[in-house]
């Protein structure tokens, strides 16, 4: 949806406030994809949005208040009247009601909300609040259809057009017993196909995929990708059904799990959001560029243990920042192979030491290609073979060990259970860089009274 047409849908809501016509503005804005909506509404003054509060039912408010971002829902719920904020609330899915009061940063605020809310609703919000973060409990949602297995189709068609319409997704029934245990799934093409008469227990499958409501969301995440779901139950550890996560909330934890991967490679973890203030995102980046700063005075302090061969050859120093930046961007390169291959399981499938292997030929093949490159241009550039087979042999022997250890050093971190995008770029980086400079110059020393 271009600008342009954005502006045009701007302009007749705010032709229907200046009319004061309620009736044409619904019939338009009620027409629009509940993104278009927030689009527009968020371009408002606040007078009109003011005006659209009292147009709009609470459960159409809730569908815009869902395609908000945080900081745009904190701010439009403070507009608001408290029984209509709290009536938005309650119309609001309860994962989605959870994330936003969870992120109030007053705690006397989260309770007046809740408080205000309808009891089950804030019940539910509560449950879900109770759970450790990124976990399948934190981000399941309560909203979906359980039914019993002695119960026949027409019950449930009776059921889901009661219902359905109060549930995040129909596209599976939940079957439980009478103690509330999950024993099975129908899915609702299974339920329209079928006879009125038939029992669910004759077409329902007793072989659910489940998450149990400690998993990690990355886990649950993989359930759904691998079993091609679109939702998957949550279960405590009595078994009982407590909620679904559906693929929506799974895409909204693929998007927040690179980005903290991206956060740890790029070592600027916390400071993506681009909401962060420039001092606040100094502050979350710092720590790391003082560590690798520190690290940098082990890199100065190779290069002057090996003073004596740069003061003999001087021209050995200009190839010191060739050596540096492909240690260094090979061991990066390598660290995102393997943090990928981490994050979607696929090293389990193909093994750690065939991985290791691949990485290991990888730098070997690239610091072929490189060396006969570097011999090639250095003889024709400096005419010197001896220093271009030096520098050859050293970039070979740099890109073959800073591909391994760009593997190695996020499986090591990773057996310590520790995220392994923590083995960030920037300090694979230095680490690399130290190793190719004492590769280098010990090469060279060795040489020296050649050169």
């Amino acid at each position: 949806m271009t600008q342009y047409v954005i502006d045009q849908m701007l302009e007749q809501v705010r032709e229907s406030i200046r009319s004061q016509d309620q009736d044409v503005f619904r019939k338009l804005f009620l027409g629009w994809h509940e993104n278009f909506q927030m689009q527009v509404i968020m371009q408002l003054y606040k007078h009109e949005r003011m005006q659209l509060y009292d147009w709009l039912a609470a459960n159409e408010l809730a569908g815009v208040f869902q395609e908000m971002e945080y900081e745009d829902q904190f701010f439009t719920l403070k507009e608001m009247e408290a029984a209509q904020a709290a009536a938005v609330m309650n119309e609001v899915s309860a994962d989605d009601a959870a994330a936003f009061i969870d992120k109030l940063p007053i705690t006397a605020r989260k309770e007046s909300l809740l408080k205000a809310m309808d009891a089950k609703k804030a019940d539910d919000v509560k449950e879900i609040l109770s759970y450790p973060k990124e976990t399948a409990g934190a981000i399941m949602t309560k909203e979906y259809l359980e039914i019993f297995s002695n119960q026949t189709i027409a019950e449930v068609m009776a059921f889901l057009r009661k219902t359905g319409q109060d549930v995040e997704t129909i596209y599976y029934v939940y079957v439980v017993n009478e103690a509330g245990h999950l024993a099975g799934v129908v899915s609702l093409r299974d339920v329209i196909v079928h006879d009125n008469k038939t029992i669910i227990e004759e077409i329902m499958s007793t072989r659910v995929v489940y998450a149990d409501d400690d998993l990690d969301q990355e886990d649950v995440a993989k359930i759904i990708q691998t079993y091609d779901l679109l939702a998957v139950p949550v279960v405590n550890k009595q078994k009982h059904l407590i909620g679904i996560v559906t693929v929506d909330d799974v895409m909204d934890v693929l998007e927040e799990e690179v980005t903290e991967d991206i956060g740890e490679i790029s070592a600027s973890k916390g400071s993506t959001d681009t909401n962060l203030s420039a001092f606040q995102a100094a502050k979350k980046r710092a720590p790391w560029i003082v560590l690798l700063m520190f690290l940098g005075l082990i890199t100065a302090n190779v290069i002057g243990r090996y003073e004596e061969t740069l003061e003999a050859v001087v021209l050995l120093s200009v190839f010191i920042p060739l050596i540096m930046d492909s240690a260094g961007n090979t061991g990066t390169q390598s660290l995102a192979v393997v943090v990928r291959s981490l994050a979607t399981g696929s090293y389990e499938k193909k093994g750690i030491a065939k991985m290791l292997r691949r990485e290991l030929g990888t730098g070997f093949f690239m610091g072929l290609i490189c060396a006969v490159v570097l011999v090639l241009t250095v003889s024709i550039l400096y005419n010197h073979l001896l220093l271009a087979v030096i520098v050859a042999v050293s970039i070979f022997l740099t890109l073959s060990v800073a591909a391994l250890i760009g593997a190695v050093l996020p499986l090591i971190i990773n057996k310590l259970n520790i995220d392994p995008a923590v083995a960030s770029g920037p300090f694979i980086t230095t680490l690399n860089d130290i190793i190719g400079l004492f590769i280098y110059f010990t090469i060279a020393t060795s040489f020296l009274e050649y050169l």
